[in-house]
């Protein structure tokens, strides 16, 4: 365990607030993206005051919008970050309870100084968590905010921040509504399923611009997640929306995670779609729109987007995996989207964000115009034979990486993240996870039993 500043406290003369006691904090919840943990065992009301206050000191922000998510200990970890970031002399726009985008909408569009949302995305009903933002939609990974939470000095200012409650909805739809053009939109059944999450509350807000029908599914909130878990990529999340599907004989199904910044499609026959399919289906939109444009895709991502993406005249660009990772070569390299197979999809025009409702948006447009099933649109992406990411816990994850950089030295091998190697007929990666002594690995080959013996060697390496 770490530690930081405490949250009791004693008045000196120079009204200046002392702490003068420590409490214990979780060094494995400040993760490479955001922080997260389960409440409260990990992440608990005294950690959220001091990451509110360290948060103020990074944010150099006159102030702070915070939002939330539908969890249970939302409001509880709120209070706290609040009053963490109002010590610190910093104002707070409190925006209620949104989805995750919105706070990045806050933030690029709006232009609020600096953004947190409180959320544990797909995780389970007991996590929680931060994401956050600085002006110009800078991130703040949870690695980076570590010690400055762990050092906050004993004395806050003499000057308490305000805090004042905002409505950003009207312009926030509007904002998503600007991705297309809604009279395009054929009048579509769609099975939408919430998943209890924040999407309850905005699908209703753009169906009245929509002339779809939704067939509604888990729409009431509720961070306990009584219908199935919130992280859709679960057997047992799928099950209800590929039933609805079919008995409903829909066009299609979306189901999303709990804050919505990830979302999988469903076919008519109620078969899920891969989101690298799916990035396909949005890029090529997006090259219609600007020939020639940037596409990042991560390191796992089918070979067949890179492949597609050339073919249609744009730039493959790639990136580590990790939403993050994602936006940061969007900005670097002049992206215009980018996704990857967790299904996060990245807009520059959303500030290079990513959005759950913008691919929504898009993908019911791009049906309307291919004027065929999702099930046949993906077909001509459907050439390769691909694993799911495998996950294998080790001890030694360099001396297992570098016997697979010795092993596979007739392949052209990459570093981005992990290590990637690719032949003619077949490629894996082979990646370290940040947080867990493990290691993930991926492959994709040109038959079904290439991929099997492939993969039948990759682990026997990884496991020796």
């Amino acid at each position: 365990m770490l530690f930081a500043c405490g949250d009791k406290r004693l008045k000196t003369k120079d009204r200046k607030t002392i702490y003068f006691f420590y409490f214990m904090i979780n060094p494995n919840i400040f993760k490479s993206y955001d922080i997260r943990g389960v409440y409260p065992k990990e992440l608990n009301e005294e950690t959220a005051y001091a990451i509110g206050r360290a948060f103020a000191r990074r944010a150099e922000a006159s102030a702070v919008t915070v939002g939330m998510d539908m969890r249970l200990s939302g409001p509880q970890l709120k209070a706290e970050l609040i009053r963490g970031i109002t010590d610190e002399g910093v104002n707070v726009i409190d925006v209620g309870l949104v989805p995750i985008d919105a706070i990045y909408f806050a933030v690029s569009k709006l232009k609020h100084e600096a953004g947190i949302m409180i959320t544990a995305s797909h995780n389970p009903k007991d996590y929680n968590g931060f994401k956050m933002v600085k002006k110009n939609m800078e991130w703040v990974r949870g690695k980076e905010l570590k010690d400055e939470v762990l050092n906050l000095p004993k004395e806050v200012p003499n000057t308490k921040g305000e805090v004042q409650s905002a409505d950003i909805m009207f312009e926030y739809i509007d904002h998503l509504r600007s991705f297309v053009d809604t009279s395009k939109i054929k009048p579509f059944k769609v099975v939408v399923d919430a998943g209890n999450g924040m999407a309850g509350s905005i699908v209703p807000l753009l169906e009245t611009y929509l002339p779809i029908k939704t067939i509604p599914l888990n729409f009431t909130l509720d961070g306990s997640f009584p219908a199935h878990p919130s992280n859709p990529l679960l057997p047992e999340s799928q099950v209800q929306i590929k039933e609805a599907v079919i008995k409903n004989q829909a066009d299609f199904g979306v189901i999303f995670d709990g804050d919505t910044d990830r979302l999988f499609f469903v076919d008519e026959k109620g078969n899920f779609i891969r989101a690298d399919y799916a990035l396909l289906i949005l890029a090529k939109e997006f090259l219609n729109r600007e020939p020639g444009a940037g596409i990042v895709h991560n390191v796992i991502c089918s070979k067949i987007v890179s492949e597609k993406i050339t073919e249609w005249g744009g730039r493959a660009i790639r990136s580590e995996v990790g939403f993050v990772n994602i936006s940061k070569h969007m900005r670097e390299e002049q992206g215009i989207m980018g996704g990857e197979v967790s299904a996060h999809y990245s807009f520059r025009d959303n500030g290079y964000a990513d959005s759950g409702f913008i691919a929504w948006l898009i993908m019911m447009q791009l049906v309307s115009e291919y004027d065929q099933p999702l099930s046949e649109i993906i077909k001509p992406f459907m050439v390769y034979f691909k694993s799911d990411e495998m996950n294998f816990t080790v001890n030694n994850q360099t001396e297992i990486l570098e016997k697979i950089k010795q092993t596979f030295t007739d392949g052209k091998q990459n570093f981005l993240d992990g290590v990637t190697v690719e032949y003619p007929d077949w490629w894996f990666n082979v990646r370290p996870s940040n947080t867990e002594p493990l290691l993930r690995v991926t492959v994709e080959a040109n038959s079904e039993d290439l991929l099997k013996e492939r993969i039948e060697e990759i682990v026997k390496i990884v496991k020796s």
